[in-house]
């Protein structure tokens, strides 16, 4: 009976905020539940885009921790068609998770680096299928434009349509030695003018990138409070093989210091009790293949890493948004 009135106290509480379920913050699938009234599974897609901190529009190599192949699907290589790719990716899909509806998610570098004019055939490939619910853009904040959120608009307006920007980090300091080639002020600019559309807007964060204390990195959730996002997903940082910042910590492994599993479920839910409630957290930390990982693994997949965390909330009696000031 004591264990039971414990449940019962800590949803009592929790339930204060609107999201008419009962885990302990805003979560990605229960989000698309509440609009299409199912599960939605994501389908990523490569289009063959590239990055202007890349081909040398603003720098050149990309992001010092980038290796693509890390967290691309099977099915999604560029030498396929759009097509292609979303008639394997539905069939995949269906298979693993029994979804009927998709996120058709351009997930591979930037997704709005080419003119309005390519935009358009990229994406009118995608749109035709009636399993393909909505778009997911992964981009940068310096290749968007209003002509091409006029476009996004205008998508929207038939699709579930939501831009995802990487900021990455929030001081200018980290992204300027991780090579990404602008500001978080253009981040935020961004994200404010893509919100001024009616878009909604995603923002991918990064945590434990070099110089950045544990409590600079809190400091970003009351950052990140003050800008218009929908949704926002978090990664840990793990090095790769074949990046730059791979190859330094091969040869300089002192100048690099990791979570270890308890110590960042710990972090993750005091930045989430620091952080609004409105947000959509789409995942708390990030996976890639073993094959190509050179820094130390905590060897869970995304699921038991998810499942810890909320053990922890519960332990801890807190929630997303707890100490969130609005």
């Amino acid at each position: 009976m004591i264990s039971a009135c414990f449940f019962y106290v800590n949803f009592a509480a929790m339930n204060r905020y609107k999201w008419g379920h009962n885990r302990r913050f805003n979560d990605y699938p229960n989000y698309f539940r509440t609009i299409f009234g199912e599960r939605v599974q994501k389908l990523s897609i490569n289009a063959g885009f590239t990055c202007p901190n890349r081909d040398g529009t603003v720098a050149w190599g990309g992001c010092t921790y980038c290796n693509n192949n890390a967290f691309s699907p099977p099915y999604c290589r560029p030498e396929h068609s759009i097509s292609d790719q979303i008639r394997w990716g539905i069939d995949f899909l269906t298979k693993r998770y029994k979804a009927n509806k998709f996120l058709a998610y351009f997930q591979n570098y930037s997704n709005t680096y080419a003119s309005l004019s390519e935009l358009k055939k990229i994406y009118d490939q995608a749109l035709p299928y009636p399993e393909i619910v909505g778009l997911v853009i992964g981009t940068r904040p310096d290749v968007i434009d209003e002509e091409k959120l006029a476009y996004f608009k205008e998508l929207a307006t038939e699709k579930y349509v939501i831009l995802e920007y990487g900021i990455e980090s929030c001081y200018n300091e980290s992204l300027e030695r991780i090579n990404r080639g602008h500001t978080f002020e253009q981040s935020q600019e961004a994200i404010e003018r893509t919100a001024s559309f009616g878009i909604k807007t995603g923002a991918h964060m990064m945590f434990g990138l070099p110089g950045e204390t544990r409590q600079m990195m809190l400091d970003e959730a009351d950052i990140l409070n003050k800008l218009p996002l929908n949704n926002v997903k978090f990664h840990q940082l793990q090095l790769m093989k074949n990046t730059v910042m791979g190859d330094d910590y091969l040869q300089n492994p002192d100048k690099y210091r990791f979570f270890g599993i308890d110590e960042y479920i710990e972090f993750i839910i005091d930045f989430t009790e620091r952080l609004n409630p409105d947000f959509v957290i789409e995942r708390f930390s990030g996976e890639a293949p073993s094959q190509y990982v050179l820094s130390p693994g905590w060897r869970l997949r995304s699921h038991e890493i998810m499942s810890r965390i909320e053990k922890r909330m519960q332990q801890r009696d807190t929630w997303q948004g707890k100490l969130f000031e609005g």
